[in-house]
């Protein structure tokens, strides 16, 4: 008896090739295991006559009907542990390890085989530049690069590609010195576009946060953003964050303010981080923004210290999940080695 250890790389995931193995191993007569990888490769442990894992190696390296084997790598070692039978080893949730199959699946076709970043920031820039070369006032750029049907295709997007946080900067500490017209039209996009995403939330259980200040947005609005994040507190299916009057450097003082306020007077960056309005959030993988203006703006300066960026001539209104799914696809290209 020999033990036989295959790592499979291709289009494995998401066409039956788990099945397929297992079908072959049983017709060899042959014990073992075969599973997916995180990364979108496949693994396979058998153990048998050498004859029948080498034959296995040849009926697994041409693949079955959907799949496309790229490469493999085997080893043979001594069986020192015999197991009794062939088995697939699938995630604990049927749901969740089909997702992940087809999850990579996707990416195989796309040509993507990466990383994708868990958290993404978007500063949605040039809606005023987009109106003004339509001949549309300002507050109509807002209302079309803010229409709720346009962030919704971007987020089903993200979650789709497998990110888990999307942030998106929708009104500035700054902004406030904007036309008062501009500014009630934010605002009264923001609270539509509330009503409409609670049922979409509720549905797929979406977790919904506010980060920047509370104390300074019109009551109506602040009062539908408690209510989400109150219902929405529970899930972790995927999760959404409107930035709405925020500023780094303002959040920071906040944050700073509130230490003094705890008391402490000695903490350290993980202790700080839990007093910003990121708390439970991991940092910034990717941070996209529009218009063709290449800085940040004060947007999430203490969180994207290793972040990537992302700029695109594209104004927001113009911005559609093509071009998002063009700035994963470069962050994938990139090597961050983030200080090794």
């Amino acid at each position: 008896m020999k033990e036989l250890k295959l790592e499979v790389y291709g289009r494995v995931q998401g066409v039956n090739f788990r099945r397929f193995v297992r079908e072959n191993t049983e017709k060899l007569g042959l014990v073992g295991f075969v599973k997916n990888n995180k990364e979108g490769s496949v693994s396979i442990l058998a153990q048998g006559k050498k004859k029948d894992l080498l034959e296995l190696i040849s009926v697994v390296h041409k693949g079955s009907f959907l799949s496309k084997v790229y490469s493999l790598s085997y080893f043979f070692s001594e069986c020192n542990e015999k197991m009794n039978n062939f088995k697939v080893i699938r995630d604990k949730n049927f749901i969740k390890d089909q997702k992940k199959s087809f999850f990579n699946l996707g990416k195989n076709f796309l040509g993507w085989n990466f990383e994708i970043p868990k958290h993404v920031a978007i500063i949605p820039d040039g809606n005023r530049r987009w109106a003004k070369r339509k001949g549309f006032s300002s507050s109509k750029g807002v209302s079309v690069g803010g229409d709720y049907n346009h962030l919704k295709e971007l987020f089903d997007e993200a979650h789709k590609l497998g990110i888990k946080y999307v942030s998106l900067w929708g009104f500035s500490t700054e902004n406030w010195k904007r036309p008062n017209k501009e500014i009630k039209a934010v605002f009264d996009l923001v609270g539509k576009s509330i009503d409409r995403f609670t049922k979409d939330a509720l549905k797929n259980k979406i977790k919904f946060r506010h980060l920047g200040r509370k104390d300074r947005l019109p009551k109506k609005v602040i009062e539908k953003i408690k209510i989400l994040e109150d219902k929405t507190k529970e899930f972790d299916n995927f999760n959404v964050q409107i930035c709405l009057d925020y500023g780094c450097k303002d959040e920071i003082v906040r944050a700073v303010n509130n230490v003094i306020k705890s008391g402490k007077n000695d903490i350290d960056e993980k202790t700080f981080s839990d007093y910003l309005d990121t708390s439970g959030i991991p940092d910034v993988d990717l941070i996209i923004r529009t218009s063709g203006e290449k800085r940040t703006s004060g947007f999430m300066g203490f969180q994207a210290d290793y972040a990537e960026f992302y700029f695109t001539d594209k104004l927001f209104p113009d911005f559609n999940v093509k071009d998002f799914r063009e700035a994963i696809r470069d962050f994938g290209r990139r090597k961050r080695n983030i200080g090794k």
